[in-house]
């Protein structure tokens, strides 16, 4: 957690309202720092469901390993997160130290070990102690209670700046319920699945295969939609959890009418989390948002989207508040992408830049560069060839991330 807050930080903080069925509590462990708060435990009441979706790298995490060993089973009553060390890419050791952290929660909390979800993030490569947990879980299980949501955003930060969270309370079939997410993020962005952390709850009663479906339609144009420096991380984890303390039947089917208000709610949400992270990637100045239209078809209009907003050349002229457009027709031209050079056209906000494979005949170098100078921009590229749109959201890039990232693990 740094000490100076992003410039793109949020000016306030929601209310969080309670959610029927989840207590939360925080403690310093001592995972990587002193004196610091770096675990949270969440319970939630007997009987609550759970959907989850999980980072496609190649080297993941003990931890998120073990969630997708649990999902399977549906059901949840506990989410013990750590911030410090990831648990990741430490061999059988990593293995172990969930096994037996799911263990002391277990004992602890009188909780199936099918039950309990892990997610750690922090250090790649340092084996986690998990006897750091003797006794502080104890003392999680007697102080969980419903209302410390800013202190569980809190708890699982790492470089970030600010704690990221929202709260909303949904119509749902005639009466209402609560949605709850918090998420961190700020560095090692570029989601293949969902985003760094990110835990949500609701005391609606919708079963694990709905809260699953409706979790993996939504990361595609949220958490799936962001990135700050293009590497998609080890620990990857979004959980969707519901308790059905609202009261009304489980809902089972995912076109169910009750469930129209909570999707978008859910979508928005999610989306508004992910926002947050961007804003808070490390060292960010600028919140970028690259829109591609006119592309082959949406897929195609997001992989150039995101050849853009991962462009180092792009991101850093972003940083100096430099106006070179040429940078987005190279980023344009590498995706591999179908796109035709002469129909592509360029604005940078408001003001075209380029056209028809060339530079606008009305380019103002001065209009392009005070658009440049705003604390949020919209890149817009029309490539001219079909349908296709889609949005992604990024960052510039700053020499205080490289400061950032090159002291890590001092």
């Amino acid at each position: 957690m740094s000490a100076v807050v992003s410039p793109l930080a949020p000016k306030d903080y929601p209310q969080m309202r309670e959610v029927a069925g989840v207590r939360l509590a925080t403690a310093a462990a001592g995972i990587k720092y002193a004196g610091r708060t770096d675990v949270l435990l969440a319970l939630l009441d007997e009987g609550s469901q759970i959907a989850g979706v999980f980072t496609k790298s190649k080297c993941a995490s003990a931890p998120v390993d073990w969630c997708k060993q649990q999902l399977p089973h549906g059901k949840v009553q506990a989410v013990l997160v750590n911030s410090g060390n990831a648990n990741a890419f430490t061999g059988k050791r990593g293995l172990e130290a969930v096994e037996q952290t799911a263990q002391i929660v277990s004992g602890a909390a009188s909780i199936p070990l099918n039950e309990i979800y892990l997610a750690s993030t922090g250090v790649i490569g340092e084996p986690l102690d998990a006897n750091k947990y003797t006794g502080v879980i104890d003392g999680l299980v007697n102080a969980a209670t419903p209302a410390p949501w800013r202190a569980a955003a809190e708890a699982i930060m790492t470089t970030d700046t600010y704690p990221k969270m929202r709260s909303v309370v949904v119509p749902f079939g005639g009466r209402e319920v609560v949605l709850n997410g918090i998420t961190k993020g700020a560095g090692m962005i570029a989601p293949d699945m969902a985003t760094m952390l990110g835990f949500l709850f609701t005391d609606a009663p919708i079963a694990a295969p709905v809260l699953q479906q409706l979790l993996s339609e939504t990361v595609g144009g949220s958490f799936n939609a962001i990135t700050v420096d293009s590497d998609t991380s080890t620990s990857d984890t979004v959980l969707l959890a519901a308790t059905g303390k609202a009261g009304g039947e489980w809902i089972v089917d995912a076109n169910a009418p009750e469930l129209a208000e909570f999707k978008h709610a859910l979508a928005k949400m999610m989306q508004e989390l992910a926002h947050l992270i961007v804003r808070d990637g490390e060292g960010a100045t600028k919140f970028v948002e690259v829109r591609v239209e006119g592309a082959a078809d949406d897929a195609s209009a997001k992989k150039v989207a995101l050849s853009i907003g991962n462009s180092p050349l792009v991101k850093t002229a972003v940083a100096g508040e430099d106006a070179n457009w040429g940078r987005v027709v190279m980023a344009v031209g590498k995706a591999g992408e179908p796109a035709d050079r002469d129909r592509i056209a360029i604005w940078f906000g408001d003001v075209r830049v380029a056209f028809e494979g060339e530079r606008d005949p009305a380019y103002s170098e001065e209009a392009a560069s005070a658009v440049m100078r705003e604390d949020e921009i919209l890149l817009r590229v029309d490539l001219g060839i079909g349908s296709g749109c889609a949005s992604v959201w990024t960052c510039d890039l700053t020499k205080e991330y490289v400061a950032i990232n090159g002291d890590y693990r001092s």
